[in-house]
Formats: C-alpha cells, sequence, structure tokens
C-alpha cells in the first residue's frame, strides 16, 4: 500500500500563505492522478487541485488565482502553495493518490490530513 505523508499546515492570518507538501512511498509504477482534497467541518471533502492523468492541472474556482499546484517527479511529492488565504479556506487538507501498481491493478490512497485554519 502506497502511504502518502503531508505535511505544512498551521494557523496564518487572511491573507496569508501557507505551501503544503506531500510525500508518495511504496510500490508505484505509474500516477494516474494526485492532488489536494479539503473537508471543511460539517462539509462534504472537495477537490481543491490535482493533477490528472495527461498532465493536465485542475483546480476548484473557489482557489483558482491564489493556490498554485506543483510536484517533484524524482521524489514522486506534489506541493500546493496557498496565497491570500481567507477564513473560508479553513479545512483539513487531504492529499490523494490514484495510481497502477502494475500495468493492471489501480489503487487510490489518502493522506493522514493537515489542519489549514486562516483566522485573525
Amino acid at each position: 500500500q502506497v502511504q502518502l505523508v503531508e505535511s505544512g499546515g498551521g494557523l496564518v492570518h487572511p491573507g496569508g500563505s501557507l505551501r503544503l507538501s506531500c510525500a508518495a512511498s511504496g510500490s508505484i509504477f505509474s500516477f494516474n492522478a494526485m492532488g489536494w482534497y479539503r473537508q471543511a467541518p460539517g462539509e462534504q471533502r472537495e477537490l481543491v487541485a490535482t493533477f490528472t492523468g495527461g498532465g493536465r492541472t485542475h483546480y476548484a474556482d473557489s482557489v483558482k488565482g491564489r493556490f498554485t499546484l506543483s510536484r517533484d517527479n524524482a521524489k514522486n511529492t506534489v506541493y500546493l502553495q496557498m496565497n491570500s488565504l481567507k477564513p473560508e479556506d479553513t479545512a483539513v487538507y487531504y492529499c490523494n493518490a490514484d495510481y497502477y501498481i502494475d500495468d493492471y491493478r489501480r489503487q487510490s490512497s489518502w493522506g493522514q490530513g493537515t489542519q489549514v485554519t486562516v483566522s485573525s
């Protein structure tokens, strides 16, 4: 099973910035998608940003222009740079990877979550 280890959450004032990291380890043949979701209290988990198959990047409308997803393929790591943070960005952020462990078997893993709190 692939492990996803997240880091970089914390408390920040409105307008501030944070950078989240997610490192994948384990037996990975190839990635189909990898990115970030978030879940606020009482809300459903929602997509924030993800690399999709074919190398495209998809962002939720609410974060476009403020968040940037990047990756280091050599380290199997994705980063989420979050700028101009707003109180409504407060949530637990989860890393997700959708991948193949060989030519045929496809699996998905979630990280443990990292808390992001935007408050004055």
